[in-house]
């Protein structure tokens, strides 16, 4: 059930940004549109959030409905996140800001590893 930390909202974009507006939640959704990945696999592909900072933003977007985690009982265990139907909603948006993005950098030649595998 989603714990959001208002109860009441002044407008739709505040409440968005909370639940996607997190460091690295947007490239977490990103990661996972049509994929399944191992915590393993998005620790590679956000090399820049700490353990720490992963783990909290991956408890949230599953806290807000925006992300499925599997945990198999096995030795060691895996754990696997891949996006609810609500998560899938985003990717439009998430689609276009990537390309918002991409534009930007560009446009101020800002290095990007993404734009350098282009």
């Amino acid at each position: 059930m989603t714990k959001l930390k208002k109860e009441k909202y002044q407008c739709p974009l505040e409440v968005t940004m909370d639940i996607i507006g997190g460091k690295y939640k947007g490239v977490i959704i990103g990661h996972l549109i049509d994929k399944t990945l191992r915590y393993s696999e998005l620790k590679k592909l956000i090399p820049h959030a700490t353990p720490k900072m992963l783990i909290q933003q991956l408890k949230e977007l599953e806290r807000d409905g925006i992300i499925n985690r599997k945990l198999y009982p096995i030795v060691p265990p895996k754990t696997e996140y891949s996006l609810t139907q609500r998560g899938e909603s985003l990717i439009p948006a998430i689609i276009e800001l990537n390309k918002w993005g991409i534009q930007y950098l560009r446009e101020e030649n800002i290095p990007c590893a993404y734009l350098d595998k282009t």
